[in-house]
């Protein structure tokens, strides 16, 4: 074995150290970093509509409403109450506004709870009951096509069925309704309802004028019938028709993000080498705007996506955990072109490891240059604004968009005053008396849902579940 002298540790340098020859090179810096910029794919993809005017009014056919909403409740401990103006998302009580008798209404609603594999109501039994649904999770099963049992549909939070028996007393359940978790239902028996209406005119007068309306032709969208003839032969009288529109159209304006960019002029003066020091605190300010637009695009409560999506278009998991066949429902409700689904990185996850517990493996797609993940062909694309709640659940949302498809579209102005990027400007403040150079930085933006269909929601998809 051959023993290694030991090194002398005070042997004299033979050359220069790398500690002293750093003193006098060039350091290769990086610009300033942040952590808080994701993709923002929302904000590439949406096409931007130009708002002169700073408003945008999206005229619409006129459409009757047929209380499609969600019921709300209140709680105390475990009692739950249905708030009585909520009573006017049931159809038949749409637009009825006797607080008194929407409270007695209220009053007579019962608490139930039940257990998951419950039935709530029978195939073929008789409908006589209103079913409110204050929390959990249901599911209609029928019969289909072929004789089989097949799930015609899942009700959630708010949701409700069998308003019908309002107004009809031989009405039978045409479907079959189970717990799928542990349920909190109201229940309204129409002896009970009854028993209000016999002493309520307006009540009375209220169903008569519902029963009236309802037998006015509208199509699948609640909006009034066009009159065509088509396939006659010789010369029969031709219907005569119209196209009405919404009286009252809903208009967005637009929203602002703004903040006060402060540099002190010391070091606007001094410091811009390698990099100018404005230009790189504007650059992380616009940044951290940008991202604040696509979050205010997903969760405002007036124009965000999450809010603006018709309660029709928006549905719970069949399960629990972002499946494929939840994304098939969404699909099903977007299906007139749909643009891409749009979830959080997490929610993605959860659905890939769904794909792989079914042995499914969907391709990536290429978009835009990227390669990313697909159901269907329709690409599925990170957004870390959407939220993910404290119990682990988050949305996923399927869009068309662009004025011509009548999908969704974002809002904004261009050609503003000290314009730096399209919509967003940069305005010099002054000067302080402490040298301090301020600018003003704002972004103008709103979103637009050009009709219902446009927007589908998957809600309450849970990210964490083991199994």
């Amino acid at each position: 074995m051959t023993v290694t002298d030991p090194v002398d540790t005070d042997q004299a340098p033979l050359s220069l150290g790398r500690a002293a020859a750093r003193t006098l090179a060039t350091t290769t810096k990086s610009v300033p970093q942040m952590q808080g910029i994701s993709s923002r794919w929302l904000l590439k993809v949406l096409p931007w509509v130009e708002v002169s005017g700073g408003a945008y009014r999206v005229n619409r056919r006129l459409s009757y409403s047929v209380g499609d909403g969600r019921v709300t409740f209140t709680t105390t401990g475990a009692d739950v109450r249905v708030i009585p103006p909520e009573l006017g998302e049931l159809a038949p009580l749409r637009g009825y506004d006797d607080d008194d008798v929407l409270t007695e209404l209220a009053s007579r609603f019962t608490q139930h709870e039940y257990v998951p594999g419950d039935t709530l109501v029978e195939f073929g039994s008789r409908a006589d009951q209103v079913y409110l649904i204050a929390h959990g999770k249901i599911t209609k099963v029928g019969t289909g096509a072929y004789g089989d049992q097949t799930v015609l549909g899942t009700l959630a939070d708010g949701d409700y069925f069998g308003e019908t028996a309002l107004i009809r007393a031989d009405g039978i359940w045409e479907f079959t309704a189970k717990a799928v978790t542990t349920c909190t239902v109201l229940t309204l028996p129409r002896a009970a309802f009854q028993d209000v209406l016999s002493r309520s005119e307006t009540l009375q007068a209220h169903l008569d004028a519902f029963t009236a309306d309802g037998s006015s032709a509208r199509n699948d969208h609640g909006e009034a019938e066009i009159s065509l003839a088509s396939g006659h032969d010789g010369e029969p009288t031709l219907p005569g028709t119209f196209v009405d529109y919404d009286a009252q159209p809903r208009e967005y304006e637009l929203s602002v993000a703004q903040t006060v960019l402060r540099v002190h002029s010391r070091v606007a003066d001094l410091y811009n080498q390698p990099m100018n020091q404005i230009e790189q605190q504007l650059r992380l300010t616009i940044e951290a705007l940008r991202e604040r637009q696509e979050h205010e695009l997903i969760n405002n409560t007036d124009f965000g996506l999450l809010h603006n999506a018709d309660f029709a278009q928006r549905i719970p998991t069949r399960t629990g955990p972002p499946t494929p066949d939840d994304l098939d429902e969404l699909l099903a409700l977007v299906w007139k072109d749909p643009g891409f689904f749009l979830a959080h990185p997490k929610t993605i996850a959860a659905f890939g490891r769904e794909c792989t517990k079914a042995g499914l493996y969907p391709d990536a797609v290429d978009f835009g240059g990227h390669h990313v993940p697909a159901w269907r062909g329709v690409p599925i694309l990170p957004c870390n604004k959407i939220p993910v709640t404290e119990t682990r659940t988050s949305s996923i949302l399927l869009m068309r968009t662009g004025e011509q498809a009548q999908g969704v579209v974002g809002l904004h102005q261009t050609g503003l005053p000290d314009e730096y990027q399209p919509g967003l400007n940069v305005r010099f403040m002054g000067v302080s008396e402490q040298a301090i150079i301020s600018y003003l930085v704002s972004a103008y933006y709103s979103a637009a849902v050009l009709v219902p269909d446009a927007l589908a929601v998957l809600e309450s998809a849970e990210l964490g579940r083991e199994g």
